[in-house]
């Protein structure tokens, strides 16, 4: 019913992704800079599949403990039985359609347990060449290691205000988020009159798509379209 992902399975396994790609990206995205087999990356991910003509269900998680599925219409049984692929592994979250995530909660046993954060988040897309550049002032820039304390701050709140985590694991989280910050690539900093006003970060990359997440803008900057 459920089986390990293993070598060869890579284009099938893309494209049932590439058919539900807003509600993939995760998945996609590890896939495609990790593999099948990584287990060093806090990405890497163990990749389980369903389906005997071709694949209908996908669930994941990752060396960091994050459970992601991509399985419209998956039974119960589905669930459970990726339960128990993963039993004895620490689970710190899930991301996934709404109720798909509740249904390996409940597979998992964790249904009425305490989180961080649970609530959906709704998704937005736009085509690129639809997208329409404000005209406010500022400059969008490549955070430098000087912004290490200033991203260091911004990713501790952003965490604290969405409670995305424990208030015991802030700091270390949001120290990690920096150093990550300087050397992914993935982070911008907008910048008005020389003075740093907002910060958001691509999560998720794909050849054709991205993922925009962690937009944050200081409380007393607010309300002025920095966003």
């Amino acid at each position: 019913m459920l089986r390990a992902a293993r070598p060869g399975d890579e284009p099938a396994l893309e494209a049932f992704l590439a058919r539900h790609a807003e509600t993939s990206m995760f998945l996609r995205a590890n896939l495609l800079r990790l593999g099948l087999s990584d287990h060093t990356s806090p990405h890497g991910t163990a990749f389980f599949l369903a389906g005997t003509q071709g694949i209908t269900a996908v669930f994941g998680i990752s060396n960091a403990g994050y459970v992601q599925m991509q399985a419209p219409g998956a039974p119960p049984a589905l669930h459970a039985a990726f339960a128990a692929r993963i039993a004895g592994r620490n689970v710190a979250g899930l991301t996934g359609v709404p109720d798909q995530v509740d249904a390996a909660k409940r597979a998992l046993g964790i249904a009425c347990a305490t989180f961080s954060l649970d609530n959906p988040e709704p998704l937005y897309r736009l085509r690129l060449d639809a997208l329409r550049l404000p005209s406010s002032p500022g400059e969008i820039r490549a955070p430098a290691e000087a912004d290490r304390d200033l991203i260091f701050t911004w990713t501790r709140a952003y965490s604290a205000e969405l409670h995305m985590s424990s208030p015991d694991r802030l700091d270390e989280e949001a120290s990690g988020r920096a150093e990550r910050a300087l050397t992914s690539g993935d982070v911008r900093i907008l910048e008005i009159d020389g003075t740093p006003a907002a910060m958001t970060a691509i999560n998720a990359r794909l050849p054709d798509t991205v993922q925009i997440g962690g937009g944050y803008t200081p409380p007393a900057l607010r309300g002025r379209g920095h966003a």
